[in-house]
């Protein structure tokens, strides 16, 4: 069977390919996210996710495409067809949800919204398949059951390239086993800057983290 087509450009798969990270960020402050998105960027990570878990998160993404043009930004946590429509208006450049629902899904394609959709479930990813997505988020990856999970859950679906962004309990310590599954397109990063990094603007630590990071992801696909 011929593979699916992706909603991301091909220009964007490569991209979160070559990063292989995508830092999962909670923000509150637009200043603080621009400064953190050029933390990360100078580590080496192209690519960041910045949630709707605060009532700032549009105007910190608004604040990233404005003032860090290079970063790849999208947002998760979208949870209503609304959203779509805010975090598009605001510039982002893909979408990102815990988990598979068709109305957020079907909305974010007729908008031109790239989108990845959570699954841990052969039932969630043959919903997400039926509503065209072929890039895929495996949340919550560690809890869930880990590589072994994906492994079994992606066997039935392989044919059809789709491809994998694993979230939750990720860490720099597994990120290569994660990184060696030809399946994985990149994973999902929130150890890249957590909290207080973030609070007391610790930027040149979370650019060093960033950039081990980086380093693994490079040993790994330029082997």
């Amino acid at each position: 069977m011929q593979k699916m087509p992706s909603l991301f450009s091909d220009e964007v798969l490569l991209r979160l390919r070559r990063t292989g990270i995508i830092a999962v960020l909670v923000v509150d402050d637009p200043a603080k996210a621009v400064r953190l998105a050029e933390a990360l960027f100078a580590g080496g990570v192209e690519a960041m996710e910045l949630t709707l878990r605060t009532p700032s998160a549009v105007d910190c993404l608004r604040a990233v495409r404005r003032s860090v043009p290079q970063m790849l930004a999208g947002v998760g946590t979208i949870l209503f067809p609304h959203q779509v429509d805010q975090v598009l208006e605001a510039g982002a450049q893909f979408g990102v949800a815990p988990g598979t629902n068709p109305a957020v899904i079907r909305h974010a394609i007729s908008s031109g919204l790239p989108f990845a959709p959570g699954v841990v479930t052969p039932t969630d990813v043959d919903m997400a398949l039926q509503c065209g997505c072929r890039e895929l988020k495996f949340f919550p990856a560690e809890p869930s059951g880990g590589l072994p999970m994906l492994a079994s859950v992606k066997a039935p679906y392989a044919h059809l390239g789709i491809q994998y962004i694993p979230l939750g309990g990720v860490t720099m310590a597994n990120l290569p086993q994660w990184l060696k599954d030809p399946d994985v397109l990149a994973v999902g990063g929130s150890w890249l800057a957590k909290k207080e990094l973030i609070d007391s603007s610790a930027w040149d630590e979370i650019t060093r983290v960033a950039r081990e990071s980086s380093s693994i992801v490079r040993s790994i696909r330029e082997s």
